[in-house]
């Protein structure tokens, strides 16, 4: 343990889980205080139109190790995890949901897989998912098509749910990219990765607010984070199709040439515009995708911005509007 920092971290984003909060404190007290009395509770409210903020006040007024940050709009579920991981000080870092389907009672099995590995991540991996089955095929499909698209093998049993050293968070938050994905970005690291299988429970309250199509841009903004190959493939493409045209020409006046055969077929020669007009529209779109990312790194905006927070005291801030919050301390909650 390091003199002046807590033992254990846990950093949890919370959106739409007011329900939650009082019932993840208590369980997270009780599962920690039997590793260390020596740990902190890190809640990011990412803007939830409920009651998070309040309730997160609420507990930090009555636990000085609860520590709250609230920001100024819904930035992301990895934004809000990225927030809270620049204010942990712990010798240890833990990441979870606030929905409690990540249950605290399964930390202490991350922390001495950990130390007795020795790892400097280790993730949990769910024996058995408790999602409805269209986020569970979703999960296998990302998967799939990342394997494909950034040559990198993921288990689709893991998410967010780890634990990691400080050595490891420390480089984490020199990891400043807009394209946000907190399991990935941890591999990426490449430090010692262990996993350890824990019970995933059912939500505890509410119900989740990934839809469909936000889950797809979660996916998109992963894949075009982490590889260019789809850059690749529409390079590849068009000299695919630019050869069979030039093949498929060669064979038409051939025919005319050898045996006579009229060139015919206006609505083959139009199918055959349309099709690829698309591809040029879509190959475009990829590349368009590619430099709307370049654009926004390039922007250099911070990935958050805090807007109120309580019981933080002098942790490394990357947010904008961190500092001005420190000062203007706690915000009540509305």
């Amino acid at each position: 343990m390091t003199a002046g920092r807590p033992f254990i971290s846990v950093v949890a984003p919370a959106y739409c889980c007011s329900e939650c909060l009082p019932e993840l404190y208590r369980r997270l007290c009780a599962a920690l205080e039997a590793l260390t009395s020596d740990f902190e509770l890190i809640f990011v409210n990412d803007a939830s139109p409920h009651r998070d903020w309040e309730i997160i006040s609420e507990l930090a007024r009555i636990d000085p190790r609860v520590k709250g940050i609230d920001l100024s709009r819904n930035f992301g579920q990895h934004h809000a995890i990225t927030a809270g991981v620049d204010h942990a000080s712990g010798d240890w870092v833990v990441v979870m949901d606030c929905d409690l389907q990540d249950q605290p009672e399964e930390i202490p099995k991350l922390y001495w897989k950990a130390v007795s590995g020795p790892f400097d991540i280790v993730f949990g991996r769910r024996v058995s998912r408790q999602d409805a089955w269209l986020k569970i095929f979703l999960s296998r499909a990302f998967n799939l098509v990342f394997r494909f698209l950034a040559d990198t093998r993921l288990d689709p049993s893991i998410a967010n749910f780890s634990i990691a050293s400080r050595e490891v968070m420390d480089v984490y938050r020199g990891l400043r990219e807009a394209g946000r994905s907190h399991g990935l970005t941890l591999l990426w690291c490449g430090y010692r990765v262990g996993f350890v299988d824990v019970e995933h429970a059912e939500r505890f309250a509410g119900a989740t607010t990934y839809s469909f199509q936000r889950s797809v841009n979660l996916a998109l903004e992963a894949i075009t984070a982490r590889s260019n190959k789809p850059l690749l493939l529409s390079i590849k493409l068009g000299f695919v199709i630019a050869g069979l045209s030039m093949l498929f020409g060669l064979w038409i006046v051939f025919r005319k040439l050898a045996w006579g055969i009229p060139v015919t077929g206006w609505a083959s020669m139009i199918v055959s515009l349309y099709f690829l007009g698309g591809l040029l529209m879509a190959n475009l779109g990829v590349v368009g995708l590619y430099l709307g990312k370049v654009f926004d790194q390039t922007r250099n905006r911070p990935l958050y911005v805090v807007r109120g927070s309580v019981n933080l005291t002098a942790a490394p801030v990357h947010g904008a509007g961190a500092e001005a919050a420190e000062r203007r301390g706690p915000r009540t909650a509305e």
